[in-house]
């Protein structure tokens, strides 16, 4: 994999990521387009010879790099307010998931269904199957999400402060002892998607990543039923 592809978002799995994704291009194009016109000026600047003794001021210009900056930051400021709503709007849900945080791991309850939950610890490498497991990514018991579904996550914590993130949905919560945060997702394609706990949160912070699998909604039934008890 290239090195350039790192530094780079992940491809977007919902509608909120696809929108965020949209708002950092608009964003890099903003400051390029300013980065281009000030390298312009100053390398004028430099390799010009054209003096004026006499120059005690210009209302005109001042004016103009007064105002100038205030649009470009409307331009910035719009699309960021837009989103940051979007990001909070909870729709109906279809789903409640709960994610409790743990020193370390992430425990998870299925609210509209009875006796459904569980644990998810990362399988350790000495017990990873290398064909099927992602190293430092993978659980043992992963979360699955009906594909088009609106789903609300609420979180909290036992102990410490953690942080629910998945990337490429677009989400990151907080997850706070004594407190419930909630989002929302929606998730467009089926697939397997990890995260981890993005809280500095004690020595094995690292080691309680998040994995989500995506799939249609009878084979959700189906888990759902074979995990009921």
């Amino acid at each position: 994999m290239p090195t350039w592809t790192l530094l780079s978002l992940q491809d977007s799995a919902s509608p909120l990521m696809e929108q965020l994704t949209f708002f950092h291009d608009h964003t890099l194009l903003i400051l390029l387009m300013i980065t281009v016109f000030v390298s312009y000026l100053m390398s004028s600047l430099l390799y010009n010879k054209y003096t004026n003794r006499f120059l005690l001021h210009g209302q005109t210009i001042e004016i103009i790099w007064t105002i100038l900056p205030a649009f470009i930051l409307l331009f910035i400021a719009m699309p960021s307010l837009r989103l940051l709503y979007l990001l909070d709007e909870i729709n109906t849900p279809m789903i409640t998931l709960k994610s409790i945080g743990h020193q370390w791991y992430w425990s998870y309850e299925y609210s509209d269904f009875m006796n459904i939950e569980f644990d998810a610890y990362m399988i350790p490498k000495t017990e990873q199957n290398l064909n099927n497991n992602f190293r430092l990514l993978d659980v043992d018991n992963r979360i699955s999400i009906p594909v088009n579904a609106q789903i609300r996550i609420l979180v909290s914590a036992t102990d410490v402060i953690h942080s629910w993130t998945i990337p490429s949905l677009g989400v990151k919560v907080d997850g706070t002892p004594g407190r419930l945060n909630q989002t929302n997702f929606f998730i467009n394609r089926p697939g397997l998607f990890f995260g981890q706990c993005s809280e500095i949160c004690g020595a094995n912070h690292s080691f309680m990543p998040i994995a989500i699998e995506s799939v249609p909604v009878n084979k959700f039934i189906k888990w759902i039923l074979n995990n009921s008890h």
